[in-house]
């Protein structure tokens, strides 16, 4: 007696799309993938071939735009890529952290426990290390 393991049936893109739509997402194109959003959060979905997705960026929607959380040491805020900026309350990360959860159980993507802790930034800018995104800073002589 041989024992054969089935295959798991992994789900296309556009049926990954339909289960966002059924579980209350909508669902609409965007730049290079899909925009899924839900009760003031976005994020788009991109296809990566066989049947694996990737969530790109995940945020609160500013407008039509997907605001990135920022922490800038002292508060967090969200940045948009036009530059709009908005502050992050606890509600909008609840918000944000609810809807990621959600997003990762209809899209079938496991959870890991350590994005499960709660929300993540997308960029870190503190004041007292200006500019270390940007290359090497200037000293305070060269100023």
């Amino acid at each position: 007696m041989f024992f054969k393991r089935e295959k798991p049936r992994v789900p296309t893109f556009g049926e990954r799309m339909e289960e966002l739509r059924k579980q209350g997402f909508a669902v609409e194109p965007d730049q290079g993938g899909m925009r899924a959003s839900k009760n003031g959060c976005a994020a788009v979905i991109t296809d990566q071939g066989n049947g694996a997705v990737k969530v790109a960026k995940a945020g609160l929607l500013l407008g039509k735009e997907i605001g990135a959380l920022v922490d800038a040491g002292f508060q967090k805020y969200w940045l948009a890529p036009s530059g709009v900026r908005a502050a992050a309350t606890a509600e909008h990360l609840k918000a944000l952290h609810n809807f990621e959860e959600d997003l990762r159980e209809a899209l079938g993507l496991i959870s890991l426990y350590n994005e499960a802790l709660g929300t993540v930034n997308e960029l870190h800018l503190y004041d007292r290390v200006q500019d270390r995104d940007r290359g090497v800073p200037r000293r305070p002589w060269e100023r």
